[in-house]
């Protein structure tokens, strides 16, 4: 193996070890910003000694194990300055010698270390935006420019919350460890918001070479699972669940053989994954069953729901999706769901009642760098038969996303675009 080739490999299993190595960590020294620099450390030993001497067989054990000798000689060397850390640096030298590990023993019923860490970063001392951007860039693995991404909003401000809401919790000095009762069932909607945006960057990663990020769509859902059993009378849990599982039966339609992007009316649902259907269906009626009043996160699976009892793409009940989009619109008002609705409706109605209402999107701040938003327009004036225009809008969105195989897709459909318009134009 080459030195370049070693370098990828170490980077490659750190973007996949790191949130456990984060959260295992942080059960350890308590301070979340301290678990993030201790595991780089260990990332830096990792791409100096790995190209020489190969990538272990448990790599991830191996960065942990050096993660927790770096902590304890952090610990040693400042254990005069703060001696309240001495119970920590006890636990990391017995955790360092592959002893049992005491905090293992405490009374966790989550029993996952990445769950765990959700929980405890979604603190209500800290602002909703905060946790939320915290704990995606600890546990999702995901970086600023995704998570300013999913935002909607520069990556300086996601940045700033990052960093903030670290200092925050060192500052509070807050206990890292499962809530209870109410002060569980508190943090519940941050935890789901997390999981949902993790498994949302693994179904359309937004940059890179790869339209998909399945071992994040798969952390999702593993998530999601053990949410499920925890908190098992909540109907949003099961809702999230359910449209995860529905989501990711089609992950293996959604790509070519070449992993060029296929869109969801081109895909071969022969391909969609029976057996995640079964489940999404079932967790679906689960959550229908629990549930007072639908959230957001059951009306989403119902709009999945819809997808997946199609056999074909022809016989999907358009209007029953538009109108779940408008129910969505109304407890959840956003620019994205207004943005699908018009999709739906463009589907059931014709794509001139599609455009009539993205035309009102159009100035929305929101929306000024969501690349989905002209590429929506380019697809209904495209079938309007407005080619020009559309090869526009079509070139507009390449220009904004990050992605390589979603800027592909986009500047073909652009190309194609421009060849209607030429054949308009000789045929006149």
């Amino acid at each position: 193996m080459s030195e370049t080739d070693a370098r990828r490999a170490v980077e490659a299993v750190y973007r996949i070890e790191a949130p456990r190595l984060v959260a295992g960590l942080t059960r350890l020294v308590r301070d979340v910003g301290m678990a993030e620099e201790l595991a780089q450390d260990a990332l830096l030993v990792a791409l100096d000694q790995w190209p020489q001497a190969g990538v272990p067989n448990n790599p991830g054990a191996w960065l942990m194990t050096t993660a927790k000798r770096r902590g304890l000689d952090y610990f040693r060397r400042n254990k005069m300055a703060a001696r309240k850390l001495d119970a920590f640096a006890y636990d990391l030298e017995v955790a360092a010698e592959d002893q049992p590990d005491p905090d293992e023993k405490l009374d966790d019923d989550v029993g996952d270390d990445l769950l765990s860490l959700i929980f405890t970063a979604c603190h209500p001392t800290l602002s909703r935006d905060a946790r939320v951007a915290l704990t995606l860039r600890l546990i999702g693995g995901l970086t600023t420019d995704e998570i300013a991404r999913a935002f909607l909003v520069p990556e300086p401000t996601i940045a700033q919350r990052i960093v903030r809401a670290k200092r925050s919790l060192a500052e509070a000095g807050l206990p890292f460890e499962v809530p209870r009762g109410a002060d569980r069932a508190a943090r519940l909607s941050s935890v789901l918001e997390v999981i949902y945006l993790i498994f949302n960057e693994g179904y359309s990663a937004s940059a890179g070479d790869n339209w998909l990020r399945r071992e994040l769509c798969e952390e999702a859902l593993r998530l999601g699972r053990i949410l499920a059993g925890l908190a098992a009378d909540e109907a949003e849990v099961h809702g999230l669940v359910a449209l995860m599982e529905l989501q990711a039966s089609r992950l293996a339609a959604r790509l070519g053989p070449d992993g060029e992007p296929i869109l969801l009316l081109d895909q071969d649902r022969g391909r969609w994954d029976r057996l995640l259907i079964r489940r999404g269906l079932a967790a679906l009626d689960r959550a229908e069953a629990l549930a007072e009043q639908p959230g957001s996160y059951l009306l989403q699976a119902e709009i999945a729901a819809c997808h997946a009892r199609a056999a074909r793409a022809e016989d999907t009940d358009w209007r029953r999706i538009a109108a779940f989009y408008a129910l969505l619109a109304a407890i959840q008002p956003s620019p994205v769901i207004e943005l699908n609705r018009a999709v739906a409706v463009s589907m059931a109605e014709g794509p001139a009642a599609g455009l009539a209402l993205v035309e009102r999107l159009t100035d929305l701040p929101a929306l000024k760098n969501y690349h989905l938003l002209p590429s929506v327009r380019g697809d209904l004036l495209e079938k309007l038969g407005r080619f020009s225009e559309a090869e526009a809008e079509f070139r507009r969105a390449a220009s904004m996303t990050r992605n390589a195989r979603e800027q592909t897709l986009l500047l073909g459909r652009a190309e194609a675009c421009a060849e209607e318009s030429r054949s308009d134009r000789l045929h006149r």
